[in-house]
């Protein structure tokens, strides 16, 4: 307990799954916590679910400019400093890439791609007023290996790599780390309505050292530790939490001890 004490963050995509367990997990820590997302009545939910004036929901739409600072002059005006920003917001859109129209192709960049690019450029400012920050990017499983059907969403992600380590090197004099997280996991809200028909999601897993998903709780917990002073030298690298899924696979199963 307490290893954000005093620090204020603003978590995007915070209304439910991977942002709200990690916002909850924020405020047992100690943060001060700004829930945004645009989806309001989960958002004002999960932030009365927290309570105790630690949390407090905003609206987010992360595709814009004036929204990004709207929330965080509120930040700054309610909590007095900005310490920690993650940017989890993203959308999914499934489909081979022959069939991807250019419109979906477009939404998934802007959340996803320009989303991020929007708030680390926001945070900056009030992060130089704090002496330094840490601003953490969850990317996916999907931004280390590829896979078919994903290549919209996949491209944002692998972008969110390559932008984490940019970012990483031009505000380390500023005391502000930037790292991604890769989870193999979590919620399914996203997936769920793309899964063909037959698709068995425990089959999926079954080559993983780990043959699970993550749960949100680590996810989350990873999200902590990057937020946190633990990770004070640890800056413009990934993190997968992913149950051993870029290590490789297991051909056949373990015989049972």
């Amino acid at each position: 307990m307490g290893r954000l004490a005093g620090k204020v963050a603003i978590i995007t995509g915070a209304a439910r799954g991977t942002g709200e367990e990690t916002a909850r997990r924020f405020a047992a820590e100690g943060a001060s916590v700004v829930l945004a997302d645009v989806l309001d009545a989960l958002g004002e939910s999960a932030a009365a679910r927290i309570g105790g004036g630690a949390a407090v929901y905003r609206r987010l739409d992360v595709t814009r400019e004036q929204d990004w600072a709207e929330v965080v002059a509120f930040a700054e005006a309610r909590f007095g400093r900005l310490d920690v920003l993650v940017n989890n917001a993203a959308i999914l859109h499934m489909a081979p890439i022959e069939t991807t129209r250019l419109e979906d192709w477009h939404r998934v960049v802007e959340v996803n791609q320009t989303g991020p690019f929007l708030g680390i450029r926001a945070a900056i400012d009030p992060m130089r007023r704090a002496g330094g920050g840490s601003i953490v990017n969850i990317a996916s499983l999907d931004a280390m290996v590829g896979l078919d059907r994903f290549g919209a969403y996949a491209a944002t992600k692998w972008a969110m790599r390559g932008l984490t380590r940019c970012a990483a090197l031009e505000l380390g004099e500023l005391g502000i780390r930037v790292n991604t997280v890769c989870p193999a996991g979590g919620s399914d809200e996203m997936a769920a309505p793309f899964r063909p028909p037959g698709v068995d999601p425990v089959a999926y897993v079954a080559g993983r050292a780990i043959p699970r998903r993550a749960s949100l709780a680590e996810i989350a917990a990873m999200i902590v530790f990057l937020a946190s002073d633990e990770s004070s030298f640890c800056t413009g690298a990934d993190f997968p939490v992913d149950g051993g899924a870029t290590a490789g696979t297991v051909l056949a199963a373990k015989p049972k001890r």
